[in-house]
């Protein structure tokens, strides 16, 4: 590996750590922020947390289609990072419900570009130079996880931290953006075709679905995993223990991914990353002690830390080039998006009828009919590929 490469893997290192660790340091304690300091409503809380989810689903796909439309995946990143760390400094300076859903609105606009056009970028280049993909990503994981521990405390003397935190690490993040690896491809300057062309892949629809199903709920469970400590006896530093774990524990299973992904297949390993999920929101149901929970706490990175690395992956490798930034944002707003909505929202329905047990038990059958789905789709590849073969031999 020459000094060119690897000054740009470790500007991707760079970059991920950064961005995660400002996401780190805002959303898991901007609910408590909202409730502690500016003294809102649950249902104002819920109305300007709800914004970023539901703006992934209608923007993601936007600024994907804006990359590969422009070809200036790099400009397009640069410029959307900047600006969602600068529109953040809103919530230190004005203090009603309606102007923080307005800032919601504006840092979600531009913070929704950045994970899937960072990715597609990461994607085609680690491709290229034949790196490991899940290897980049893992800090991603480690700047969110030490965020979440770090700022919690720091927060208890300033509460107004974190978003100083966001705004400094999106900043500098910005600056890296400009050092990334910039991919030369055709480019596809017909936003519309580009989305049908995309459509037109059977299994991109079936993969989507398995996301929605899968990723989703593992996304949602940030939201109830502190809930679900708490009510089996856990203090908020617990909590925060139990999150630590959590998340630190997806960095060593992204490191195996590349190796693990090319002895078994992409799709394997995210049926194997569906099965150890839904194997965890069973086990959350049958209420176990919270010494248990703590142990079990490292199913996440066998969960999480193999299906992102796993399903970006397979999306790259069935969609064509000049379209692959539309590709993985419109994957990202399903799953990151819709499927994070969708899980949370039906799971605080089930939370105020019934038990936090009855969220875990959605979870898994969710799980359950996303793993049943991605034995489908193995099938549909393995036919697929004899199909190729019988006609190359002929």
């Amino acid at each position: 590996m020459n000094n060119e490469i690897k000054n740009k893997i470790l500007t991707m290192k760079g970059f991920y750590l950064l961005t995660f660790f400002g996401v780190g340091s805002l959303y898991p304690l901007l609910s408590v922020y909202l409730s502690e300091v500016e003294h809102l409503s649950g249902y104002q809380i819920g109305s300007v947390m709800s914004i970023s989810p539901i703006m992934m689903i209608f923007f993601q796909p936007v600024w994907g289609m804006i990359a590969d439309a422009t070809n200036s995946p790099v400009k397009v990143l640069t410029i959307t990072t900047l600006l969602a760390g600068i529109f953040s400094l809103g919530y230190v300076f004005f203090h009603t419900y309606y102007w923080f859903l307005f800032i919601a609105i504006l840092v979600a606009l531009f913070q929704s570009a950045i994970i899937p056009v960072s990715d597609s970028i990461s994607l085609t280049y680690t491709s290229r130079v034949r790196v490991n993909y899940g290897s980049i990503r893992l800090y991603g994981s480690l700047g969110f996880g030490v965020a979440v521990f770090v700022m919690g405390r720091l927060s208890e003397l300033n509460e107004s931290i974190i978003f100083y935190a966001f705004f400094s690490a999106l900043v500098i993040s910005a600056v890296l953006a400009t050092r990334l690896p910039r991919e030369k491809t055709t480019g596809n300057k017909q936003i519309l075709s580009g989305i049908k062309e995309i459509l037109s892949v059977k299994r991109f629809i079936l993969f989507l679905l398995i996301t929605f199903l899968i990723f989703g709920p593992n996304l949602a469970n940030n939201v109830y995993f502190g809930l679900f400590v708490e009510d089996r006896g856990g203090s908020y530093t617990g909590i925060g223990i139990a999150f630590l774990i959590a998340v630190l524990s997806e960095i060593p299973f992204m490191r195996m991914s590349g190796g693990w992904i090319q002895r078994v297949g992409l799709l394997p390993i995210v049926a194997l990353a569906g099965i150890v999920s839904l194997v965890r929101w069973f086990f959350y149901f049958t209420e176990p002690s919270l010494s248990i929970i703590y142990v079990s706490a490292f199913l996440q990175g066998a969960s999480v830390g193999l299906f992102i690395p796993a399903g970006l992956q397979y999306i790259r490798e069935i969609t064509p080039k000049h379209i692959t930034a539309t590709a993985v944002t419109i994957y990202s707003a399903i799953g990151n998006g819709f499927g994070n909505w969708f899980s949370t929202f039906v799971a605080g329905i089930i939370f105020d009828r019934f038990t936090i047990y009855s969220v875990y038990l959605f979870f898994g059958i969710l799980a359950f009919i996303g793993v049943i789905l991605n034995i489908w789709l193995i099938k549909m590849d393995k036919k697929s590929h004899i199909s190729k073969e019988l006609i190359a031999r002929n």
